[in-house]
């Protein structure tokens, strides 16, 4: 159904002449200098300086905010739809059972190991070179390349940031770790303090009222409460009490007793409507550290999800948080590597799955309708 950009030809266009395996080495080289160049969370500047001299070295026009940089398609059209290639730059600190050098790029069997390599420097590093084809060709839509920070811990200098600088857009694909799979919903997340009050009192006496027991009925109601709307991709809503503290000594009666919440939703609520069934049904005090984080969803029947199947892609529901939490417009993760090996020690993606991902994104968007 699709034209074919597999294998090692030259593919025409009015301002390339380039195969996949050029555009794949490539992505392999930024991706290499990327893992060279420490880019945790927050501290991104050196890795965005790296990003933004490639792409100028590409004859690209980039624009900046902080730690976010992007590129706009010369041809842009503000009557055409637009599509946004989104991968972030920044990762989490190495773990410390690496058994190698994280920052140091290295390829054996096939693999290539380094910090953010799979997440996610593959996505990150493909897109771009995906961007550099589908702009050399008369497409019918607007594209944007953007290289966002902070997408590790959520940040307010992120993905956030950059947004509001951006034309419109119609729809994102966000190059994370996904098997080349088409994740078309992911969970939000919020994180509540609950807190039960009490009474102080001698623990030798009966006297006081004891925070702890006040906190029980609320805490087995978060375990037990089944939210009426389920997803097809996602399941249902999902509420962990993860962390509780109470007491000061042993023969004190607790007066408080201060608990967190993680709280994962699904697109079939707002996380302020899942808060808001919180609320009426527990009796402790409940705060949300924020409602940004929100689920999202792309229909399965958005033309380029439609693509995705008909190429044998799979659509599925990602448990993980990502920067599609903070996009308005619909969008899905589609990316080399795979979720598993993120955050992990020694991570490393396959040379063979980050020449895949050029293809298939080629194959997906060259001639695409929006």
């Amino acid at each position: 159904m699709f034209p074919s950009y597999w294998g090692n030809f030259v593919i025409e266009s009015s301002r390339t002449h380039m195969t996949i395996t050029d555009y794949t080495n490539e992505a392999i080289d930024l991706l290499k200098h990327l893992i060279a160049t420490p880019s945790t969370s927050r501290d991104e500047e050196r890795a965005a300086d790296v990003m933004q001299q490639r792409m100028e070295s590409y004859g690209l026009t980039t624009h900046r905010i902080k730690n976010n940089v992007w590129t706009i398609g010369p041809d842009y059209d503000s009557h055409r739809p637009t599509i946004l290639l989104n991968a972030h730059i920044d990762t989490v600190k190495a773990v410390s059972s690496w058994t190698r050098d994280p920052f140091q790029p290295s390829v054996e069997d096939g693999k290539l190991f380094g910090l953010g390599s799979n997440d996610c420097g593959g996505g990150l590093c493909s897109l771009l070179q995906v961007f550099r084809f589908l702009t050399s060709k008369v497409q019918s839509y607007n594209l944007i390349y953007l290289a966002s920070a902070e997408e590790e811990v959520s940040g307010k200098d992120g993905i956030s940031l950059a947004l509001p600088e951006l034309p419109s857009i119609d729809v994102a694909i966000v190059g994370e770790p996904t098997g080349m799979q088409p994740a078309i919903a992911e969970k939000g997340l919020m994180v509540l303090d609950m807190t039960a009050h009490g009474k102080s009192g001698h623990a030798a006496r009966n006297e006081g009222v004891n925070a702890i027991y006040e906190a029980l009925p609320d805490i087995e109601w978060v375990r037990d409460y089944k939210f009426q709307n389920v997803s097809e991709y996602l399941g249902p809503v999902k509420m962990t009490v993860t962390v509780i503290n109470a007491g000061t000594q042993h023969n004190v009666i607790p007066d408080e007793c201060r608990m967190l919440i993680d709280v994962r939703t699904n697109e079939k609520y707002t996380n302020e409507e899942v808060f808001d069934i919180i609320c009426r049904h527990v009796h402790s005090d409940l705060h949300a550290h924020s409602f940004r984080l929100q689920p999202s969803h792309i229909s399965s029947d958005h033309p380029l999800v439609r693509r995705c199947v008909d190429m044998g892609m799979t659509p599925y529901g990602s448990p993980t948080l990502s920067d599609q939490a903070l996009m308005s417009f619909p969008s899905f993760k589609l990316g080399p590597g795979e979720s598993s090996r993120s955050h992990s020690a020694d991570e490393f993606i396959r040379i063979s799955e980050i020449g895949d991902a050029v293809g298939k994104y080629i194959q997906l968007l060259d001639g695409a309708a929006v």
